[in-house]
């Protein structure tokens, strides 16, 4: 006698789709875990490199040897460099000395909102080099800013900055030249440049009034 087929029940097929779901999910976790760790060094590995692309645009390579993405310190929000939220510093090393910082900035008072800077300090207060990471300025406007597109190609606005320091540029200096002040802009376009040359003034102010700890030898780092 044939023995009664029996229907799965409601329980049963419950049971077996969540098995069923349960190692589905196992397996495709497990290969995103395993193609995330195989993948993991590269990604890294391009992200440091576009990292110190951008830092060699504003520090030269000549001005240190250690290894700056090691030698990095947290600061915790400061009001002076336009951040509320901790950042990451780099102190450049030359034969052992601190030669050098590499410390972000935003001007929060853009024409169209912030502006994200990287800035370059050498240990004696000079400035080594400025660039514009991040901006939302009127395109063909306020976006000379960014040396790639100034066309001024020779002499980029943002290249003001080089070589200057507090003690070479007085306080009324730090504006645009329709300010009475030293920097060159675009006719129509001061909004811009007035909120890049704030924030490249008062993180120098920072840098100074903190030049002690940011310069500090740390143990263990810069080895």
């Amino acid at each position: 006698m044939t023995p009664p087929v029996r229907t799965p029940t409601a329980a049963r097929m419950a049971v077996r789709t969540a098995v069923i779901l349960l190692i589905f999910v196992v397996v495709f976790t497990s290969l995103l875990a395993g193609a995330f760790l195989w993948t993991r060094p590269a990604i890294e590995a391009a992200a440091a490199a576009e990292k110190m692309k951008l830092i060699g645009e504003v520090l030269p390579s000549l001005a240190y040897d250690n290894d700056l993405l090691k030698d990095s310190r947290q600061l915790a929000p400061s009001a002076a460099l336009g951040l509320d939220e901790a950042s990451t510093a780099y102190l450049a090393r030359k034969d052992g000395r601190p030669s050098a910082l590499v410390l972000e900035a935003v001007a929060p008072d853009g024409y169209a909102g912030k502006i994200r800077l990287l800035i370059a300090v050498a240990a004696d207060g000079t400035l080594l080099g400025v660039r514009v990471t991040q901006h939302k300025e009127t395109p063909g406007l306020g976006d000379y800013i960014e040396p790639r597109k100034d066309r001024n190609k020779q002499r980029p606005w943002i290249s003001q900055f080089d070589g200057l320091s507090l003690a070479t540029v007085g306080e009324r200096e730090w504006r645009v030249k329709k300010d009475s002040g030293r920097f060159d802009s675009l006719a129509g376009a001061t909004i811009t440049p007035r909120a890049v040359i704030r924030a490249v003034h008062k993180a120098l102010q920072y840098v100074a009034e903190n030049r002690q700890q940011l310069f500090a030898y740390h143990s263990g780092e810069g080895q």
